[in-house]
């Protein structure tokens, strides 16, 4: 391999199994109207929406115009009042805000059909593919009401959305712009808020993902990015540190808005920037680059399934290229997945183990342990060899084994002690590579 091309290869392996997991995935990506302000940044974000619509990803867009209006009202020398973040909004101001929405939203679809260029048919030239782009009277809404003594006339929340409408338009290979603004059966227009309607139509398309921009890209506890949270410690966190959390106005917004959404039924919120790549970074490495709150645990280990032999490939082979492993052909493990388990990192495998029991001699082999290199650290290649010797001893197997040139040291440190090929069970002596020379380590179990 050509030095200069490793990391991009690297980035690329990285990458493929978060193409494979969100290929068919509903995101539902929204931003203020700040993000739309920045238009180096904001070209950048449709580009890598376009991105997303190409690789599978079934994308609705929920877009704000808090700034816009509040340009547009000076101007009119109208004043802005708000209760709890949330706008009064008087007949002039909803006008003004249906006005606004209209103008950034046709900005929007304009920039979103722009498309992206793919090979022609023939293969023999680029084209600029176009990306249908829709939108619609989605969101039902009803009037807020009064809030602490105020009126809020034309304020409203989402009382229903029309998910069979936006699966269609997204079955049809459109991507979906919707507007923070709603109608009432009686024919009224309200002005919403932007992260109640995306929370609405995550739940009501049970998104794979909700995903949050704003500027500061995160939350924030004493100056720290806090960059994952499980539900009861982001309910834990709103609830006892929301004067230490950063933006604190920002937080009030997002972050109950994302306990919202989980306690509904949406797996993964996203809390990140709007800047050039900020999308693709949360999305396609494993730590990403801002907040994401989990309905569940984002961690587990469970034994593998054919489904994850792309998976694990991935995971192994630059090991078997720098004969860390020994090659393991698609078509065995295929046949023997059933020995795997896999350490599993919001959705994607990060670790592989597997156990090859030899039960007439009570001994286990433990074989093609490899854990992601972003994540050796963090204790997964110990839960891995937790797990394996719980199953052995489940088996009835008294002792593990493992052969290995590169990683001696990592097994003595996990109670192994070193043993001869004359040890080993009589079948796996007569399998034993004699060019590669693999040490033998094996571990009593109690």
């Amino acid at each position: 391999m050509v030095p200069a091309a490793q990391p991009f290869v690297e980035s690329i392996r990285s990458a493929a199994p978060y193409i494979h997991a969100f290929r068919g995935r509903v995101f539902v990506v929204a931003f203020g109207g700040e993000a739309i302000e920045d238009e180096q940044a904001f070209l950048s974000l449709v580009h890598d929406l376009n991105l997303l619509h190409g690789l599978g990803v079934r994308v609705v867009m929920v877009h704000g115009a808090r700034p816009q209006i509040e340009q547009a009202l000076a101007e009119r020398q109208l004043q802005s009042q708000y209760v709890r973040g949330l706008r009064v909004t008087d007949l002039a101001t909803m006008r003004c805000a249906q006005e606004v929405s209209g103008r950034v939203r046709a900005e929007i679809e304009t920039l979103i059909a722009m498309g992206c260029w793919q090979h022609g048919f023939d293969g023999s030239h680029w084209e600029r593919v176009r990306i249908r782009v829709t939108s619609g009277n989605y969101v039902t809404a009803k009037p807020l009401g009064v809030l602490e003594g105020v009126d809020m006339q034309f304020t409203g929340e989402v009382r229903r959305i029309d998910a069979e409408a936006l699966r269609q338009h997204l079955d049809l290979g459109s991507m979906v712009l919707v507007s923070a603004l709603g109608s009432s059966p009686t024919g009224e227009s309200f002005n919403l808020s932007m992260e109640d309607v995306a929370t609405q139509i995550a739940v009501a398309l049970r998104a794979h993902k909700l995903i949050f921009m704003f500027k500061e890209g995160g939350i924030f506890l004493d100056q720290e990015l806090v960059s994952e949270m499980p539900l009861n410690d982001a309910r834990q966190m709103h609830r006892h540190h929301l004067d230490r959390l950063t933006p604190v106005e920002e937080s009030a917004l997002y972050l109950p808005a994302a306990i919202r959404a989980c306690d509904q039924g949406v797996e993964r919120v996203h809390l990140i920037g709007y800047q050039d790549g900020v999308l693709l970074q949360e999305l396609f490495t494993h730590h990403g680059v801002g907040t994401l709150v989990t309905r569940s645990p984002l961690d587990k280990i469970r034994p593998a399934v054919v489904d994850d032999i792309g998976g694990i490939i991935s995971l192994i082979e630059p090991l078997e290229e720098a004969g860390i492993l020994v090659h393991r052909p698609r078509e065995v493990l295929e046949r023997e997945i059933d020995h795997f388990w896999v350490a599993v990192h919001d959705s994607v495998i990060i670790g592989c183990a597997a156990l090859h029991p030899y039960p007439e001699h009570h001994a286990g082999e433990i074989a093609c342990l490899a854990v992601d290199s972003d994540f050796q650290r963090e204790g997964y290649g110990e839960a891995l060899l937790k797990m394996i010797a719980q199953k052995a001893q489940m088996r009835g197997l008294t002792q593990l084994f493992a052969l290995t040139t590169r990683t001696s040291h990592w097994f003595v440190e996990h109670g192994f002690k070193v043993a001869g090929v004359d040890t080993l069970p009589w079948p796996r002596q007569q399998a034993y590579n004699t060019e590669r020379r693999s040490k033998v380590y094996q571990k009593k179990l109690i």
